[in-house]
């Protein structure tokens, strides 16, 4: 089912585990009016220092599996053997308000987010390589080594994906990356199907429609 026109878009961001998504994000969103990120539900335990309801929503298998039966979700997927998923009522009703929203999902939700909303603009977080890829996994602390081998494979099958989004973005220095995300945030702000949705009403005044 495609989604209504929208005074908002729905930006999909995907990228391999350690790629440093979620530091850009939470930049982005934090420098950034009217932009929020959704909060996905997943089955996996929190992590030191993760807020059930600002990190995830963190729940069991059996409610992840009654939501995702009963068609809550906008999007789901199994990754290293845990399950995410989107809410679809909060995610339209922010597109509703206005509100651009950011989805943190991998390559198969970004798949079913597009065939649902071919409007959402979906961007790739590269790191600048293998090897700064397997660096960082290290440095993180969070995983031994079994898990880091088993996220570089599941990293290199991630980015086999790449070409399927509308931009890619490497992260190897930060700020640099963050600016490009800004600036495909303004371009897609200023694209003529969501500025004609946001100015409708002083377009109608203009042309007498």
């Amino acid at each position: 089912m495609s989604a209504p026109a929208s005074k908002a878009t729905l930006f999909i961001v995907t990228a391999p585990s350690g790629a440093g998504k979620t530091s850009l994000v939470k930049a982005l969103v934090d420098s950034t009016e009217s932009l929020r990120v959704s909060v996905s539900h997943t089955t996996r335990a929190p992590r030191d220092g993760e807020v059930d309801g600002v990190n995830y929503h963190f729940v069991g298998k059996e409610r992840f599996s009654a939501m995702r039966a009963s068609d809550e979700f906008f999007e789901s997927a199994e990754v290293y053997g845990n399950f995410y998923g989107t809410s679809k009522t909060w995610v339209t009703e922010q597109l509703a308000l206005g509100i651009d929203v950011i989805l943190e999902i991998d390559w198969q939700g970004a798949a079913q987010i597009r065939a649902q909303h071919p409007a959402a603009c979906s961007i790739f977080i590269l790191p600048p390589s293998l090897e700064a890829l397997t660096q960082r996994l290290t440095g993180r602390g969070q995983d031994d080594a079994e898990t880091i081998a088993r996220r570089m494979q599941q990293a290199v099958a991630e980015i086999s994906h790449v070409k399927e989004a509308d931009y890619i973005v490497v992260n190897d220095d930060f700020d640099v990356a963050l600016a490009e995300l800004r600036t495909i945030i303004v371009s897609q702000r200023l694209g003529t199907e969501v500025q004609s949705q946001r100015l409708e009403a002083m377009l109608c005044a203009i042309l007498g429609g």
